[in-house]
């Protein structure tokens, strides 16, 4: 492996040393509740293991140490992450009595990220991580080339197999950690390549001239090698806007770019305006996703909307208006990226993912006002544009709320609330409720004959809904299927802090359940659903309500025993398991929609809690999901076809 060497600081590589490593407290938790440190041990906690041991490379190069990181998933499922840093220190620890390498791999809190003479900001969980990630591994191998020596050493579920030990001579520096999901921890331990390649091109944007990439060794492409991809960013934020708006239209002619730091405080702003009427603002600190954002999202959207309507109130534009513009409306059409770093972040929220920090709110509103002022002055005819498009969301905002206030009054004033296409339940408590939401009239009827009425609700949905990628806001609204949907769930648009916000507090089922067929057709309508959901109800996936039904493709029987299956492996499997080596018939049938199956047979596989199978739908990646969603239902075709044509071999299509 090539590891570029470059920019090594002796001065303050001699800084970072055993001494500053320091010890805050013990590991023993971790592996009794792993989700209080990494989220969950399902999918999003597998890769979060990844992040962990990435951040502390990123870390490296935040402090100008470290210019490459490489991540491997190898054969058996286990990730190996290497950077060209500093390397961990290995000395004793004069506290712990033992090498520095075993007091960060072992410990909790502990880690130079506290010394601020070591770095000045950092990413991850605070130093929690790769100690946590250490726990949670059935196997971890650390490397560690420093002071022209290699150093290893080995851990089983976090404890160190033998002292740190040199095992050979080099003229590189840098860390090398591979490492196994404990299988008794994890739901799942396989990796997905697709969810690491989005997390890692996202690094590379919010931490421009770092070499990144990541190679799957469990897959060759058509010229025998393994699948990678190499990330590189040298304009950062701007390359990231750029790549989040490239299936969009954008109405200025170049990306509006804040670069700056107030009170200490780095403040990093890419935005741009298109034609769509969603607004995409995603916040970072400290390379974290703050998808609840908290107090750097506050002080953008204040400068935004503060110098917007001041320029627009004072060129005049705004003097035809006939009603008051909201501050949502100057978002409308915008895509933006915040990063700020923040050297001790204070984090609030269910996830721990809102800044809490009130310094932070003044530095980034006081950033954005002064070079969004600098930027509507040097470009009259872009900034004519955006108060334009901005009277236009109005517009459209108005017809909007007038179209969802015919909603939300109808329910209101009809005597039961509900569509009359609904079967409802007989529960009332939403948390024991589910509501399925059925592609077509014929599959609902089978649904309602084979739900058990007590707690599942059917919703029929008449054909492809409207696709709400390209559809104005309050044609969404006038949409019959959409306004059922609305009234079903029980939610309403407005909340006391946010009136585009959806509000939950009458939501009638905690499982929503989109169920279609399996084919292709099925797939669009499902797909189409969850274009919806994400774009209006986005509320509903974060909070873990929405999920997908998974009903059989096949039923294999010999004589009285039959069984389903859901993928063709598993089909041939059963039929090989039915026919023992013996040359007997073997019935199979493919189910090509849910109306094929009776009453029972949809219960039995596909409704029943005890055997069914839900996937739940998450937002692993907000960035990633609006680019994916924007391309696959937008309306720009090249990018969708190049998508198609790239990820065609992993369809499997029954035509």
């Amino acid at each position: 492996m090539d590891l570029d060497n470059q920019n090594m600081d002796l001065d303050n590589q001699n800084q970072y040393s055993a001494g500053s490593i320091q010890v805050l407290e013990g590991l023993e938790a971790v592996r009794k509740r792993p989700a209080m440190y990494i989220g969950d041990v399902g999918q999003k906690g597998l890769h979060h293991l990844v992040y962990e041991v990435v951040d502390n490379s990123i870390d490296e190069a935040l402090a100008g140490h470290c210019t490459h990181i490489d991540c491997f998933i190898n054969e058996n499922n286990s990730i190996t992450v290497s950077d060209n840093g500093r390397g961990i220190p290995t000395g004793m620890h004069e506290k712990e009595g033992r090498s520095a390498l075993e007091v960060v791999m072992t410990v909790l809190h502990a880690g130079g990220k506290f010394n601020k003479d070591s770095y000045k900001v950092s990413g991850g969980l605070h130093g929690v991580g790769v100690s946590c990630v250490n726990a949670l591994s059935s196997n971890l191998r650390v490397e560690v080339h420093r002071d022209g020596k290699i150093f290893e050493q080995e851990y089983k579920i976090g404890v160190p197999q033998y002292d740190v030990r040199e095992i050979g001579k080099t003229d590189k520096t840098g860390t090398f950690v591979t490492f196994k999901p404990d299988s008794s921890i994890f739901e799942e331990t396989v990796y997905h390549y697709d969810i690491l390649v989005a997390r890692l091109r996202e690094l590379a944007f919010l931490n421009k001239g770092i070499h990144l990439s990541i190679t799957d060794k469990r897959r060759k492409n058509d010229d025998g090698e393994f699948i990678k991809q190499k990330f590189y960013s040298e304009r950062g934020l701007k390359e990231f806007v750029e790549f989040l708006d490239e299936t969009r239209d954008s109405i200025l002619s170049n990306v509006i770019y804040i670069d700056g730091e107030k009170d200490g405080i780095p403040v990093e702003v890419a935005m741009v305006y298109n034609t769509s009427y969603t607004e995409n603002v995603f916040s970072y600190v400290n390379n974290i996703n703050t998808h609840e954002g908290g107090t750097h999202l506050s002080g953008f959207k204040r400068g935004l909307t503060r110098t917007l309507k001041k320029y627009a109130e004072d060129s005049g534009l705004l003097k035809k208006v006939k009603f008051e513009i909201s501050g949502d409306d100057f978002r409308e059409g915008l895509t933006a990226i915040i990063s700020v770093k923040v050297m001790e972040p204070q984090f609030e929220g269910q996830t721990k993912t809102k800044l809490g920090n009130k310094e932070v709110t003044t530095a980034v509103s006081q950033s954005v006002s002064d070079m969004l002022n600098f930027y509507l002055e040097e470009n009259p005819e872009q900034a004519k544009r955006i108060v334009q498009k901005v009277i236009l969301a109005a517009t459209a905002r108005n017809a909007a709320t007038k179209a969802r206030e015919m909603v939300q009054r109808k329910t209101v004033m009809s005597s039961t609330g509900l569509p009359g296409k609904l079967s409802d339940c007989s529960e009332k408590d939403p948390e024991l409720c589910e509501i399925f939401l059925v592609e077509g009239d014929s599959a609902g009827g089978t649904a309602k004959q084979g739900r058990d009425r007590a707690f599942q609700a059917i919703l029929p949905l008449r054909g492809k809904i409207l696709n709400v990628e390209k559809a104005m806001p309050y044609r969404v609204f006038e949409n019959e299927e959409i306004k059922n949907m609305f009234t079903a769930l029980g939610v309403s648009v407005g909340t006391e802090d946010d009136d585009r916000a959806l509000n939950l507090d009458k939501l009638r089922y905690h499982k929503i359940v989109v169920m279609c067929d399996a084919d292709v057709d099925g797939s669009h309508i499902a797909t189409l659903i969850l274009t919806f959901f994400f774009r209006y109800m986005k509320e509903l996936v974060e909070s873990g309500y929405v999920y997908i039904a998974t009903p059989p493709l096949y039923l294999v029987k010999k004589g009285s025993n039959q069984r389903y299956c859901w993928d063709d492996v598993e089909r041939d499997s059963v039929v090989e398991e039915f026919k023992a080596g013996k040359d007997v018939k073997v019935n199979i049938q493919r189910y090509k929609g849910l109306g094929e199956m009776n009453a029972s047979q949809l219960w039995e596989t596909t409704m029943n809690p005890e055997y069914r199978t839900l996937r739940q739908v998450t937002i692993q990646n907000a960035a990633e999901a609006d680019r994916v969603f924007s391309m696959l239902m937008g309306d720009d075709v090249p990018p969708r076809r190049a998508f198609i044509e790239e990820n065609a071999k992993y369809a499997k299509i029954d035509v």
